[in-house]
């Protein structure tokens, strides 16, 4: 399937960036193809999850459209927060 990024997709990268946090489009990819877990998110859409390092997970919203993943959002979390979700 194809993988598109919305606009604030592109934008998180940048944001992260600001805050010495660098995630690269290869780790939000593998976060939905490999994830440690995938729940169900808001509107349909769903929630890949996969632990970055030690202390946190990168979480990937996205939804799934006309075959194509259509990446929302992600964005970086502790671990200890959704460590129940793993």
């Amino acid at each position: 399937m194809k993988i598109e990024f919305t606009d604030h997709a592109e934008d998180k990268f940048l944001i992260l960036e600001e805050h010495n946090f660098l995630i690269d489009k290869e780790t939000v990819i593998k976060t939905i193809n490999e994830p440690d877990k995938t729940v169900a998110g808001r509107k349909g859409r769903l929630i890949a999850q996969k632990a970055i390092d030690e202390k946190h997970l990168l979480r990937v919203v996205y939804e799934i459209k006309n075959y194509r993943i259509i990446i929302v959002t992600f964005y970086p979390t502790r671990r200890s927060r959704h460590e129940d979700k793993i």
